[in-house]
């Protein structure tokens, strides 16, 4: 009964914590103001409260620009804890755009949606990212293409980073700061979550929605870690594989390091 009394008190809160600030959101979205910006942060902030993830950040964001930070996918959940961190922008695939709620909010923050598999589209999307980028602001790119079981880092897509060797060319110095980010759920109600456990964090594309939400909702105590890593550089005639395999490297490293555990700072 305590249980689901807090989920619905989770829900009204949000809830009521979303009609206070979409108003301002559509205005920036429809002005097009900085405002537009920070204001996901303060949303992603109080989610990540109510549904009782405690963030614990190492290291720091790069502040050059422009800047892209690539991240593995554990879940959903990554979206409000980096967004909970800093002002950022996503990459989205085009059906996200059309899921219920999730679509909406990525939508009101103005996430980029691209098409994989239509390349008489990449050109726009591409042009999309790259002003992005050069207006400073920092995009999240999720290479694996998926999410995982929150255990390992996926294999890699190196085509993904084509947005990146492609805005070099718009940008001012004639170069894209790529920062590796390593997301590792660790700890639940305080325990080490371990490989058994893992799975109330991740969110595989293979687990339904709904009772994977409600299921982080009973439990109200996650822990996650978010390390940022050494950025790389990419400059005109860079190879993206090089720069695909320095980021599986050292997002892998960092992932491996805060699995096993090691002292860390509360956000």
């Amino acid at each position: 009964m305590i249980t689901w009394l807090r989920i619905g008190i989770v829900f009204v809160v949000l809830f009521a914590v979303t009609l206070i600030l979409l108003p301002f959101q559509l205005i920036g979205l429809a002005f097009d103001l900085r405002i537009r910006r920070y204001i996901p942060r303060y949303w992603h902030r109080a989610a990540c409260f109510l549904l009782g993830v405690r963030i614990h950040v190492h290291g720091t964001i790069d502040r050059r620009r422009p800047l892209m930070l690539a991240s593995n996918h554990v879940s959903w959940k990554d979206i409000l804890v980096l967004g909970a961190i800093a002002d950022v922008v996503f990459i989205a695939k085009m059906e996200v755009s059309e899921w219920p709620i999730f679509g909406t909010l990525a939508k009101l923050q103005k996430s980029i949606f691209v098409v994989r598999e239509q390349k008489r589209r990449t050109g726009d999307q591409v042009s999309e990212i790259a002003e992005r980028l050069a207006a400073d602001e920092i995009v999240v790119l999720f290479p694996e293409g998926t999410t995982s079981d929150g255990n390992r880092l996926l294999e890699v897509k190196s085509s993904l980073f084509g947005a990146a060797a492609a805005a070099v060319p718009f940008t001012k110095q004639g170069v894209v700061h790529v920062q590796p980010v390593a997301i590792a759920y660790t700890r639940v109600h305080g325990m080490a979550m371990g490989r058994y456990h893992r799975p109330i964090a991740a969110w595989p594309g293979d687990i339904e929605l709904g009772p994977h939400l409600l299921g982080v909702l009973k439990e109200g105590a996650l822990d996650v870690d978010v390390a940022f890593g050494e950025t790389i550089d990419f400059r005109t005639g860079d190879n993206r594989k090089h720069l695909s395999q320095a980021v599986t490297s050292r997002i892998r490293r960092m992932l491996l390091k805060h699995l096993r555990g090691r002292d860390y700072e509360t956000l």
